[in-house]
């Protein structure tokens, strides 16, 4: 029996061909995400709206149905094919029957409006009715709600209206983070600041602390960071708080008119020469 031998160089290389082969054939190249969806009138608005469900791209949401004539389960897949069928949005296929799926709708035409908290997602040129609709294509509406605490909810068929002429559409629901509105920051810049500032001043009090008492090997207020600067810095202000604040002059005033401070500190002249003996 002859074995070939592979360079450990030329394996990698063919592992990564092999590894690229199969993601192309399942449509989840990174980066396609909804760029894969065809508007039916491209615009920027409608591939901004689906450029906010990328959360939900390659994903395959199913709902199952009871009806009189069965069970039938509906696949829903985001600018990808649902079920594996090609261009296929939204498919349907019958519990139990080797029939294949029918398609809804197509993610190749696709319209996207979008709203506060929601998206209105359509996928048109599906499979023509039968009997119904006057044997239009049918179509699909998702209707994709905000739901902060789900990235990707259970997808829900809410109805299949095929009792009009024409128009008609099957309608679902799903619950997704992905369409609520982004968190506005409750903080403005001057609170912002203010915590910077504070967090800096604890920092600073906490590691010249540690530093003092650990290190310099400080006592008593001796371990506040910077003592003596901070304690001239205190004398300071209360020296210029009282040179400003102040609200009399430090010399008072003379009691009486016409005489002058400085004649009230002389030392009076002590008169008493008449006391001494002639």
């Amino acid at each position: 029996m002859k074995l070939f031998r592979i360079p450990m160089r030329g394996s990698v290389l063919l592992w990564a061909i092999l590894t690229q082969l199969l993601l192309c054939r399942n449509g989840v190249f990174a980066g396609d995400g909804t760029k894969a969806c065809k508007l039916r009138h491209e615009s920027a608005s409608q591939r901004k709206v689906l450029e906010q469900l990328e959360p939900l791209a390659h994903r395959n949401l199913s709902v199952v149905v009871t009806e009189e004539k069965g069970n039938y389960t509906y696949v829903f897949q985001l600018c990808g094919d649902a079920g594996g069928v090609p261009n296929a949005g939204v498919i349907q296929k019958k519990t139990g029957s080797q029939d294949k799926p029918t398609i809804i709708g197509l993610y190749t035409s696709t319209e996207a409006i979008g709203g506060s908290d929601w998206v209105m997602l359509r996928y048109y040129d599906g499979e023509k009715y039968d009997e119904h609709c006057s044997h239009e294509d049918r179509r699909a509406i998702i209707m994709i709600s905000c739901n902060k605490n789900k990235e990707a909810g259970d997808l829900e068929a809410i109805l299949e209206d095929s009792e009009r002429p024409k128009d008609c559409f099957y309608l679902f629901e799903l619950d997704s983070s992905a369409v609520c509105p982004p968190v506005q920051s409750q903080l403005s810049a001057g609170s912002i600041i203010l915590i910077i500032g504070f967090c800096l001043v604890a920092v600073y009090l906490i590691g010249g602390f540690l530093y003092q008492r650990l290190i310099v090997g400080a006592k008593g207020m001796e371990q506040f960071p910077n003592y003596a600067f901070w304690v001239e810095v205190g004398n300071l202000s209360a020296d210029g708080c009282d040179f400003v604040c102040r609200s009399k002059n430090r010399e008072e005033a003379p009691a009486y008119r016409g005489v002058s401070a400085d004649a009230l500190d002389e030392e009076p002249e002590e008169r008493d020469d008449h006391l001494l003996p002639m």
